[in-house]
């Protein structure tokens, strides 16, 4: 490979690392939040889809992408809360709770989104950040998505919050003893259907990423499992926002690194590249099968610490 042709992939994973780190980014933060209460929410993946597909139909018939995204949003929202209510329930298994409801936001995109598979909607603008360069690789790696600059402001947000605001406290309290937060007066039931729900919200959102930007369009295998690997990177994270950041980031480098060698006329091995995601992940799960480091800087009330 000659040294133009490393250059070229290595701007093209960065900023493949960028477009395709966006939608890992919310959806972790989301699983974070969720997490910090307490609980484990397997169902983003089934949130994800349906929020492609509805934040897709509305952005159609709208006209704007952004309601689409809120659209998106808002679906996530009412996953998340279902999740939620339904896991507050005496004798309720959240990890159960979470798979049915991949089940369901599979089922309702596929019987609902047949119809706008082939229809065009309008898409999220990118911002041109790479103007100033004459080489089209660099251009077209610095076409950065406004929704990238809000999922990494809001990481540094949700870090700051989480130790300095009385909702990051009653959070955490609530996420590592139940008994000492209703000691406190605190309702766990109600601090985790509304983190739940949040983390629906980004769910939904990085949903709408992938329909409405990258790949941007609408069809039925869309996510390929980016909601459940949400789980993996936040114990990659140790349930850190910034963590979540970059994690993300790497996770993103790493689903990149096919198409950019394919751009320089490499294809040996072009779809064993494309599962690096996926082995990261396993690898990722397989690290924290020991309960001491599984453990580490985990909320104490998650199934995974007891």
């Amino acid at each position: 490979m000659t040294l133009d042709a490393l250059l070229t992939v290595l701007i093209a994973v960065m900023g493949g690392a960028i477009r395709v780190s966006t939608p890992f980014l919310f959806v972790s933060l989301g699983e974070c939040i969720t997490e910090k209460s307490g609980r484990i929410n397997l169902g983003l993946e089934g949130t994800m889809v349906f929020g492609a597909m509805f934040g897709y139909a509305v952005s159609y018939h709208s006209g704007s992408p952004w309601l689409g995204v809120l659209a998106a949003g808002c679906s996530g929202v009412v996953f998340g809360a279902v999740h939620g209510l339904l896991c507050s329930l005496p004798r309720v298994n959240d990890t159960a709770i979470g798979i049915s409801l991949i089940v369901l936001g599979l089922g309702l995109a596929y019987f609902f989104g047949k119809g706008y598979i082939q229809p065009t909607a309008p898409r999220l603008p990118s911002l041109d950040l790479g103007a100033w360069s004459d080489r089209p690789a660099l251009r077209a790696a610095l076409q950065v998505n406004v929704l990238f600059i809000v999922g990494a402001v809001l990481a540094f947000v949700l870090h700051w919050a989480f130790a300095n605001t009385r909702w990051g406290l009653q959070l955490r309290t609530v996420g590592d003893s139940a008994d000492a937060a209703r000691a406190l007066g605190l309702s766990v039931a109600r601090t985790r259907v509304m983190a739940t729900a949040m983390g629906g919200f980004f769910g939904g959102v990085a949903g709408a990423y992938l329909s409405l930007y990258y790949p941007g369009s609408w069809n039925e295998a869309l996510s390929s499992g980016q909601g459940v690997m949400a789980v993996a990177l936040v114990i990659f994270a140790r349930w850190r926002p910034l963590g979540c950041f970059r994690a993300a980031l790497i996770f993103g480098g790493a689903g990149s690194i096919g198409p950019a060698l394919q751009a320089v006329g490499i294809q040996a091995g072009y779809h064993l590249w494309n599962a690096a995601p996926y082995v990261l992940t396993l690898v990722i799960m397989l690290a924290s099968t020991s309960k001491a480091r599984a453990s580490i800087g985990a909320p104490g009330e998650l199934s995974m610490t007891r």
